[in-house]
């Protein structure tokens, strides 16, 4: 496809990508592909529909471009079926059947340009009993086995925000998969259908776990394991004045020096022994809770011990090892998470703010050469 005028950097530099205007794992995974240097232009519709925030703070719309569609107008799928000719990757989020409705759907978007590839993001998956009903992160990843295994053995599930289902199980395979079928298409000249469901992600994730328990290796209830916060020293610990420790000496030489610094290597129960953990935890967080968070922070900082505090949000920009590779950067006036992962020849960058709805209709179709979508709008 032809590149785009813009000038962008990043790997991603030339290719182009139509995101039909959705919330969550969709506009995540176009923010990546922008980041990375893609031409991301979201159509949005008359109207808005996207998260309940001023769309000016709406940090996954960074780096794209807006034009405004009615998909319901007589014209409107005529204006994205244009848009689509000259794009590479195609991402929408709608119920299976709507984008076929709308008159945008595979069939129609791959019958005016067959190298498309038509990457689509859903909860539950194009098909199977659930594919018509609604859903949010909590439930895709309940009925995969993902949420039941995080939280306290005597307490309910704890719920991981929705880093979990939506945007890894979701919208880091959509990237993968239209990246790959990218790759295809231009070795063979066929794009496909992506059909990226959160529940596929979710338990792909779990891979690991599932070849642990197996073997025997991974008990079936939360709590309880190596990983999960049922072992001792794999887990976050309260401080004195009200924080949090993350703990992760799962090897023995951390282990040992965490126990040295810890100021507990004469009292605690060997690790080995399973029936001794209860001893061990409690040995653990009695003496977390003689200093606080910043005192253990000096404590271990230099250390191999595998502890780090926890923070919140609003702290983690200025932890020193953040703050030394710019992992989070200032932009439009928002602090935000930097591009992520690194490239040493093409690197990302965060190059506009959130794209405004609509704002950028004229821009796009002179750059694009689709005449008609600044008529659209008129």
């Amino acid at each position: 496809m032809a590149g785009t005028a813009r000038g962008t950097d990043g790997p991603l530099s030339g290719i182009r990508v139509v995101e039909l205007a959705g919330i969550g794992p969709g506009p995540f995974a176009a923010m990546l592909l922008a980041d990375l240097g893609a031409d991301v232009v979201r159509v949005d519709r008359p109207g808005g529909g996207g998260l309940a925030i001023n769309p000016a703070y709406d940090i996954t719309n960074r780096n794209k471009r807006s034009v405004l569609v009615d998909l319901k107008s007589p014209e409107g799928p005529a204006r994205v079926l244009d848009l689509v000719e000259r794009a590479d990757i195609l991402i929408e989020g709608f119920r299976p059947g709507v984008a076929e409705r709308l008159g945008v759907g595979p069939e129609q978007c791959r019958a005016r340009n067959s190298r498309l590839v038509y990457g689509r993001m859903t909860g539950w998956g194009q098909d199977g009993p659930l594919a018509q009903r609604a859903g949010h992160d909590i439930g895709y990843i309940a009925i995969t086995g993902t949420l039941g295994m995080i939280g306290r053995p005597d307490e309910a599930p704890a719920i991981p925000a929705n880093l979990v289902g939506d945007y890894a199980g979701g919208s880091l395979y959509l990237v993968v998969g239209v990246l790959a079928a990218l790759q295809h298409a231009r070795a063979t000249g066929e794009g496909q259908v992506v059909d990226a469901a959160i529940v596929d992600g979710a338990a792909h994730l779990a891979s690991m776990i599932h070849g642990m328990m197996a073997a025997g290796g991974w008990q079936d209830r939360r709590g309880s394991n190596l990983l999960d916060g049922g072992c001792p020293f794999y887990g976050t610990y309260e401080t004195a004045d009200g924080g949090h420790m993350a703990v992760g000496a799962l090897e023995q030489q951390f282990y040992d020096e965490f126990v040295q610094l810890l100021g507990i290597a004469d009292q605690a129960p060997p690790r080995g022994d399973l029936a001794a953990w209860g001893e061990l935890r409690e040995t653990i967080a009695a003496a977390f809770k003689t200093r606080t968070r910043d005192e253990w922070t000096a404590v271990f900082e230099t250390s191999d011990a595998c502890v780090a505090p926890v923070l919140s949000l609003r702290e983690a920009p200025a932890h020193p090892h953040l703050a030394a590779r710019a992992t989070f950067v200032e932009h439009s006036g928002i602090t935000q998470p930097a591009p992520a992962p690194r490239f040493s020849a093409t690197p990302g960058a965060v190059r506009s703010g959130p794209a405004q709805p609509g704002a950028d209709t004229a821009d796009v179709a002179r750059d694009w050469d689709v005449p008609g979508l600044a008529a659209e709008t008129d």
